[in-house]
């Protein structure tokens, strides 16, 4: 008799820590969303910066300065329901950029074209860790176990934006 209980109670303990240790698995996880997502928005507002820096430039015909501004600040101010489209939208000003660049290489600081370029490279890393992170959390939160035991707790479904898939 003592022996089952004894069974049974290792048997808890051995369940609890298990669902503790998924939960915190769990957590890692969300505070990996958190971060890269944090670390994709400073290079965002970078690539906004560049793109006034470059709308400022001299070399750059009034229209486009016009679009690439208002783009970029659109892009820095808004808010995370705008924020897919004001990304969306400063790509697109971008991808003019790079038409006229071709136009016209001589134009424009090769400085900051260079920049921009590094930035947009490191977006592109930044996005794929986000996305991985995003799946990831996603696919352990789908598991029965998790929601059964809602070990997830009252965090939020993490998501991804619309924008990551046409940024670059």
């Amino acid at each position: 008799m003592i022996k089952s209980i004894l069974l049974v109670v290792f048997l808890a303990l051995v369940a609890t820590w298990y669902l503790s240790f998924l939960a915190s698995r769990l957590d890692r996880l969300h505070h990996r969303v958190e971060t890269s997502w944090e670390h994709l928005d400073a290079l965002l507002q970078r690539r906004a910066a560049i793109a006034l820096e470059i709308s400022h430039s001299n070399d750059l015909d009034p229209a486009t300065s016009l679009l690439l501004t208002a783009s970029a600040y659109q892009a820095r101010e808004a808010n995370i329901v705008e924020r897919s489209e004001a990304e969306s939208s400063l790509s697109q000003s971008l991808k003019l950029l790079r038409i006229e660049e071709n136009e016209n290489p001589t134009g424009l600081d090769p400085q900051l074209l260079e920049e921009l370029t590094r930035i947009t490279e490191k977006i592109s890393v930044g996005i794929t860790i986000h996305t991985e992170a995003v799946m990831s959390a996603r696919a352990l939160r789908t598991r029965p176990l998790f929601r059964i035991f809602r070990l997830a707790g009252h965090a939020p479904l993490p998501m991804r934006y619309s924008f990551e898939d046409d940024i670059l």
